[in-house]
C-alpha cells in the first residue's frame, strides 16, 4: 500500500515538473514516499521563480520621449478637470441650501437680463456676435414678431418678482402661452403666403419664422388654408383663455366684470349671483380670519407631491360660505313682509352666532317693534336687501341629514310630521337657554395672534440623515433613508429595509442612533401607517411654537360651522389637528407636571368660546387645584360657577346624570334617537307641547365638563365620581353630553378600568415612566415625549397614535377673548346645581361611606322595634365592629337608647316617624 502510494506521489510530482519546467528527470518510483513528497514540493517552488527569471531576461524597450511629455499632458488635464468640478460640485451642493425665494428672484432676473440682450438685438439691430446670435435664434424662430420676444420675457420675468408665492400657476402659464404664441405665428405665416424652406430664410423671417412654417406647413399640406387658419385660430383661443384662467361658460361673466371696472357697464343685479360690493366686504372680513399660508401634509417621496393651492382652497371657503348665507327664501317681490317673515328672519338669525363678529340683519335688530325694522319706516313693497340669514345647518344637517323641507309656497312638505303628544310630559326641570331678545357676537379671530410660517428642511435635518446612514452602514443594516416629515417638534425620518432585512435591526439599534444624533429622545415606528418604512421620530434641535389662532383660521375649520371642533395643534408631517368633541365622544387627557396638559385644556375652552355661542354650548368647569381655570370665571357659557371644592364637585357630576336622564325621557317621549334630531324638530316647529302645557320647548345646548384634576376627585369620594362618570361616559353621548377627564397622575387606581373603558379617545403627553403610559394608551410612547406640547392623540377607532405638538395660548389671548364674551352677556346659572350641593351639604361627616348601611340599620330597628347589634350582624350580614359602630351612630341621633348590657337597646322612634328619620340621616331637610 506504501509503494502504491508512493508511485502515485512521484508520478503526480514528475507531471507537475515536466509541465512547469521541462527540465526535470522522470521521478524514481522506488523512492521512498517522504521523499517524493520533498520531489513533490520542490519543483512547484521553484517553477515561479524561474518563470521570473526568464522574464528579467527579456529585453525592455527604451524609453520614448514623446510618451513622457503625453503622460505629463494627461496628468495636468486630469487634474485641472477634478479641480474644477470639485469647484463647481461645492457650488452646486451650496446652491441646495439656497433660499427658495432667492432662486426665484434669480431666475427672474435671469430672464430679465435675457430680455435686454434680444431688445438690444431686434429693436437696435445690435452689431458683433451677439446681435448676430440673436437675429439667427429669434428673428429666425419668431419673424415677424420677434419684436415682441422681449416684452414676453419682460413680462414674465415681472411676474416671478411680483408673485413669487404662486408657483403653481407657472406650468399653466407656459402651457397658455406656448400655445398663444403657436396660433399667432402659424396664422401670421399663412397671411403672408405660407413661404418654405426653399424660398430662403429671408422670406421666412418675414413671415411667421420657423415656429411659424412649423405649425402652419402640415395643417396647409393636409388640409388646405381654408380648414388650417380656423384650427389656428381655435388654438390661439385656448391658449388666451390658459393664461387668464377663464372657463368657456365664464366669458360673458368676466367680459361683464371687466366692463364694469373699465366704467363701460353699470353693475346689473343678476338672480341668482351674489351681491358684488356685499361679497368684497365679506371677503375682506373673511380672508383677515385665514392664514397667509397653509401647507399640507408631505405625501411620499415616490410618488408626485400634490401643490396646494392657498387661493384657491380661500375662494373655495369663501364660496361655500356664500351659499350657506343665501336665505332658503325671500319674500316675495310685490308684497310687504309680514309678521311671519319678520319672525322667521329673527328665528333664523338668533339661533345661531353671527360669525366673526359680523352685526345681525336689519330685520331683527329690533323685534319690539312689530313687523317693521325701523321705527320711522313704513311698510314697502321691495324686499330688504339686507335680510341675509346667519343660520347655521341645522345639527340633523350636520351629520349628513338632507332636509325636504318646502322652501316655496305651493310645494308640499315631504317630511314626516312629528305627532303632538296628547299624555302627560316627563317631568322637567327648567331647560338651558337664552332668552330670545340677545344677539350674541362671536370673538374675532384677531385676538389671536398669528404664528410665522413653519419650516420644511434645515441643515440641522440633513446632518442627522447623514448620521442615520453611517450608523446604517457600521452596523451592516440594508437600509436607507428615503426621506423625511419635519413636524414643529420632532422630523420623522422614513427608513427603507432592503431585502430579506428584518425590522428588528433597526429597533435594536434605537440606543446607537440615540448617541449618532446626540438625542435620548428618539422614538422608533414599525412601520408607519398606511407606508412600507419604518418611522424614526427625532427631536429638532430648533423647536417651532403653534399658536391656536393659526389652527382656527384653517379653511378647514370655517367651512365646518359645529360648536363642538376645537383645535388640538400640529402633527409630525407638518398638518394642523382638530377634533369634534361631539364625535370622540369622550377624551381622556394625561400628562407629567410641565407637559402641557394645562396649555391642551386651555385651547379647548378658548376654541369653544370662539366658535359657539353659550346656546350652542354650555360649560361645567372643575378646577380642585384653584388656579388653573380661574381666568374663565363669569363667561356667559358656564351653566354654574368654576367648582373647586372635591365634595362639589361630586355632586356636581351627580347633577349631570340627572340632566341626561332629564334629556332621555324627552327624546324618548317624542321619538328621536339624539339630540341633535330634537333641536332640529324644535327649529323647525314639528316638535310640539300638547294642548294646555304652559312649557315651551327649545333646543338643547351641548354640555361640555372639563375635569381638570380627575385624582383629587377620586381621593375624596372615589365611589360617586366613578359611578357617576361611568354612567356619562356609557349614556350621554346621545344627550349631547361629553365629558374631558384630566389628570397628572395616571396610575390605576384614578384612571379605573371601568373609566378606560367608557373613554374612547385618548391625548397623552410626556409621562414619567412607562406604566404611565400603558395606562392611558395601552401602549408604550408616551415615556418617551419630550414635554411642552410633545403628544400623542388615539382618537376613537385608530389603532395607533398620532405625534402632535399641542397649540398653545397665551393668558392674554384667552383673557381677551374671555372679556369680549362677558361684554355680550352676563352668565346665567342653573340654581338647582347649587340647591343640591347645600342639601347634600347636610350629611354628617361622622357617617362616612355608610350611609346606605346606616339607613338599612334603622329602617330594620325601627320597623321590627328591636335595637339590638347581633341582629344587625344577621340580618345586614356586618361584622361585630360596623354593626356596634352603625348601633352607636342609631344612638347619637336619638334612634335608639343607651346600652343595657345584654340586653336589647330601646328604640326610641316609632314606624310612622321612619321617613322622617331617614331623610335627615339623608340630608334632605336643613336644619
Amino acid at each position: 500500500m506504501a509503494s502504491r502510494t508512493s508511485g502515485k506521489g512521484s508520478l503526480g510530482t514528475a507531471g507537475t515538473a515536466k509541465r512547469a519546467g521541462r527540465t526535470q528527470g522522470p521521478a524514481k518510483k522506488a523512492a521512498p514516499a517522504k521523499k517524493a513528497v520533498a520531489k513533490k514540493a520542490a519543483p512547484a517552488k521553484k517553477a515561479p521563480a524561474r518563470k521570473a527569471a526568464a522574464k528579467k531576461t527579456a529585453p525592455k524597450p527604451a524609453p520614448s520621449p514623446t510618451g513622457g511629455v503625453y503622460r505629463l499632458v494627461r496628468a495636468l488635464w486630469l487634474g485641472t478637470a477634478h479641480g474644477v468640478g470639485a469647484v463647481f460640485r461645492s457650488i452646486g451642493r451650496g446652491a441646495k441650501g439656497l433660499d427658495p425665494a432667492h432662486r426665484k428672484d434669480g431666475l427672474a432676473l435671469l430672464l430679465l437680463g435675457l430680455a435686454l440682450v434680444v431688445a438690444a438685438g431686434t429693436w437696435s439691430h445690435l452689431q458683433g456676435p451677439v446681435g448676430d446670435l440673436v437675429e439667427m435664434l429669434v428673428t429666425g424662430a419668431f419673424g415677424r414678431l420677434d419684436l415682441l420676444v422681449p416684452i414676453l420675457l419682460g413680462a414674465v420675468a415681472v411676474r416671478l418678482i411680483l408673485y413669487p408665492e404662486k408657483p403653481e400657476a407657472n406650468g399653466r402659464i407656459v402651457i397658455g402661452l406656448s400655445a398663444l404664441v403657436i396660433g399667432v405665428l402659424g396664422q401670421v405665416h399663412i397671411a403672408c403666403g405660407s413661404p418654405g424652406r426653399e424660398d430662403g430664410t429671408g422670406a421666412m423671417q418675414d413671415a411667421g419664422g420657423l415656429i411659424g412654417w412649423a405649425a402652419s406647413k402640415p395643417l396647409v399640406f393636409t388640409m388646405g388654408e381654408v380648414l388650417a387658419v380656423p384650427l389656428l385660430l381655435l388654438l390661439t383661443v385656448f391658449g388666451l383663455l390658459v393664461v387668464t384662467a377663464t372657463p368657456v361658460n365664464a366669458i360673458p361673466r368676466r367680459l361683464r366684470q371687466l366692463g364694469v371696472r373699465l366704467g363701460i357697464v353699470d353693475p346689473v343685479y343678476v338672480p341668482g349671483e351674489e351681491d358684488g360690493s356685499d361679497d368684497e366686504r365679506y371677503d375682506e372680513q373673511w380672508r383677515e380670519a385665514l392664514p397667509e399660508r397653509t401647507r399640507r401634509s408631505s405625501a411620499r417621496r415616490s410618488e408626485t407631491d400634490g401643490v396646494y393651492d392657498a387661493d384657491q382652497a380661500e375662494g373655495e371657503a369663501l364660496a361655500k360660505r356664500r351659499r350657506s348665507r343665501k336665505p332658503s327664501a325671500q319674500p316675495a317681490m310685490n308684497r310687504t313682509m309680514d309678521a311671519v317673515d319678520v319672525a322667521a328672519a329673527a328665528a333664523a338669525a338668533l339661533d345661531g352666532a353671527v360669525l366673526n363678529g359680523m352685526p345681525p340683519s336689519p330685520v331683527v335688530a329690533d323685534l319690539t317693534q312689530g313687523v317693521s325694522t325701523d321705527r320711522d319706516r313704513e311698510p314697502t313693497g321691495t324686499p330688504v336687501p339686507g335680510a341675509r340669514s346667519a343660520e347655521k345647518a341645522p345639527a340633523g344637517e350636520r351629520r349628513g341629514e338632507k332636509s325636504t323641507t318646502s322652501s316655496g309656497d305651493g310645494v308640499p312638505d315631504l317630511t314626516k310630521p312629528v305627532p303632538e303628544r296628547t299624555g302627560a310630559l316627563p317631568a322637567r326641570a327648567e331647560q338651558l337657554q337664552l332668552s330670545g331678545d340677545i344677539t350674541y357676537s362671536l370673538p374675532s379671530l384677531d385676538l389671536l395672534e398669528r404664528g410665522g410660517p413653519g419650516k420644511t428642511r434645515s441643515a440641522a435635518n440633513d446632518a442627522v440623515v447623514a448620521s442615520l446612514t453611517t450608523v446604517f452602514t457600521e452596523f451592516k443594516v440594508d437600509a436607507a433613508v428615503t426621506g423625511f416629515t419635519r413636524g414643529p417638534t420632532v422630523t420623522r425620518y422614513e427608513v427603507e429595509l432592503g431585502p430579506a432585512v428584518k425590522v428588528e435591526r433597526i429597533t435594536a439599534l434605537t440606543k446607537n442612533i440615540a448617541y449618532a444624533v446626540a438625542s435620548p429622545d428618539v422614538r422608533i415606528i414599525s412601520p408607519i401607517p398606511g407606508k412600507s418604512a419604518v418611522g424614526i421620530e427625532i427631536p429638532n434641535s430648533d423647536r417651532e411654537m403653534v399658536n391656536l389662532g393659526d389652527v382656527l383660521r384653517l379653511a378647514d375649520a370655517a367651512e365646518d360651522d359645529h360648536p363642538m371642533l376645537v383645535a388640538l395643534g400640529k402633527n409630525v408631517e407638518g398638518g394642523y389637528e382638530m377634533a369634534n368633541l361631539a364625535n370622540m365622544p369622550h377624551v381622556l387627557v394625561a400628562g407629567a407636571t410641565g407637559s402641557g396638559k394645562s396649555s391642551c385644556i386651555n385651547c379647548l375652552i378658548t376654541s369653544v368660546m370662539v366658535r359657539a355661542t353659550p346656546e350652542d354650548v354650555r360649560m361645567v368647569l372643575v378646577d380642585p387645584k384653584r388656579v388653573e381655570l380661574t381666568a374663565y370665571e363669569g363667561i356667559p357659557h358656564l351653566i354654574t360657577p368654576i367648582i373647586t371644592n372635591p365634595k362639589k364637585a361630586a355632586e356636581a357630576l351627580q347633577w349631570v346624570v340627572r340632566e341626561m336622564d332629564l334629556r332621555y325621557d324627552d327624546l324618548a317621549a317624542y321619538g328621536f334617537r339624539h339630540i341633535d334630531d330634537f333641536n332640529h324638530a324644535v327649529r323647525t316647529g314639528k316638535a310640539k307641547t300638547p294642548e294646555g302645557s304652559e312649557r315651551e320647548l327649545s333646543p338643547y345646548p351641548y354640555l361640555l365638563v372639563i375635569v381638570d384634576e380627575l385624582a383629587d376627585l377620586m381621593m375624596v369620594a372615589p365611589r360617586d365620581v366613578e359611578d357617576s362618570i361611568v354612567r356619562i361616559t356609557q349614556l350621554a353621548r346621545a344627550a349631547g353630553i361629553h365629558l374631558v377627564l384630566a389628570t397628572q397622575r395616571p396610575s390605576v387606581d384614578v384612571v379605573t378600568g371601568l373609566i378606560k373603558a367608557n373613554v374612547p379617545s385618548r391625548l397623552a403627553f410626556a409621562t414619567s415612566s412607562l406604566a404611565d403610559s400603558r395606562v392611558i394608551l395601552d401602549q408604550p410612547g408616551a415615556e418617551k415625549l419630550i414635554g411642552k406640547g410633545d403628544g400623542l392623540f388615539l382618537p376613537m377607532g385608530a389603532n395607533k397614535p398620532t405625534r402632535m405638538q399641542g397649540a398653545f395660548v397665551t393668558e392674554a389671548e384667552v383673557a381677551a377673548v374671555v372679556q369680549h364674551c362677558k361684554d355680550q352677556m352676563a352668565p346665567v346659572f342653573r340654581e338647582d346645581v347649587v340647591v343640591g350641593t347645600k342639601q347634600k351639604k347636610e350629611i354628617d361627616e361622622d357617617i362616612g361611606d355608610d350611609l346606605d348601611l346606616l339607613c338599612q340599620a334603622a329602617e330594620l330597628v325601627v320597623s321590627t322595634q328591636f335595637g339590638s347589634t347581633s341582629m344587625l350582624q344577621r340580618k345586614l350580614r356586618v361584622g361585630f365592629a360596623k354593626a356596634g359602630r352603625l348601633m352607636d351612630l342609631m344612638e347619637s341621633r336619638n334612634i335608639v337608647g343607651p346600652s343595657e348590657g345584654s340586653k336589647a337597646r330601646d328604640v326610641m322612634v316609632k314606624p310612622d316617624e321612619l321617613d322622617g328619620v331617614l331623610a335627615v340621616i339623608r340630608g334632605e331637610t336643613a336644619s
